[in-house]
């Protein structure tokens, strides 16, 4: 097996990660891309637009690279959770396209600096503050990943859709009839554990 990059390696990971966040939204109206539909309000926009938020802390201003944009839902006196959904006046493309720019603000971060670039999260507690790129990267694609498991879950709440990217569902080929039975019995499942 060819060696590769290790940066090279978390940038893909971490692309492909934010590639299918996005790919959630395709296909999906105006009003089903912000329905809350968990009882915290989770919902396929504002997980974008939180994960393109944090994404500027930690690729920019933690490596002192600031994102050059205001993040006015970030500020002090923003209303609590304000980045985790898109006011009607923030359009679905104003939202990706935000995203998009600080994915090539955070590339250009990745490209200039080594694994082992010292950064600072203001945010983490003073012990831990200090940190690496490398570390950060980690950190990031932990976190777009586990955001785009909620879009995931959220996707298939709307419309049944449901897969790893597109082409690639990552799940068994399988008709309607047998997905049917296949939640019955893993109901009749948990029905007959929680009663023995």
């Amino acid at each position: 097996m060819p060696a590769t990059d290790p940066k090279d390696d978390l940038q893909r990971y971490l692309q492909r990660a934010r590639d299918a966040v996005l790919w959630k939204l395709d296909g999906l109206s105006e009003y089903d891309v912000r329905r809350p539909l968990v009882p915290t309000g989770t919902n396929l926009l504002g997980l974008v637009k939180h994960l393109a938020s944090i994404e500027a802390g930690y690729l920019g201003d933690s490596f002192n690279r600031p994102y050059p944009e205001p993040v006015p839902w970030l500020a002090e006196d923003a209303e609590p959770n304000a980045d985790m959904w898109a006011t009607a006046d923030e359009s679905r493309q104003s939202v990706v396209d935000f995203y998009r720019r600080v994915w090539a603000h955070s590339d250009a971060t990745i490209t200039a600096l080594d694994l082992d670039a010292l950064g600072s999260v203001a945010w983490w507690p003073v012990e831990r503050r200090e940190t690496t790129l490398h570390r950060i990267l980690i950190h990031m694609i932990e976190e777009t990943n586990r955001h785009a498991g909620h879009a995931d879950i959220v996707r298939e709440l709307i419309d049944g859709a449901a897969g790893l990217r597109p082409n690639v569902s990552n799940l068994p080929e399988q008709n309607e009839a047998w997905w049917i039975d296949y939640v019955s019995r893993l109901e009749a499942t948990a029905r007959a554990a929680a009663d023995s």
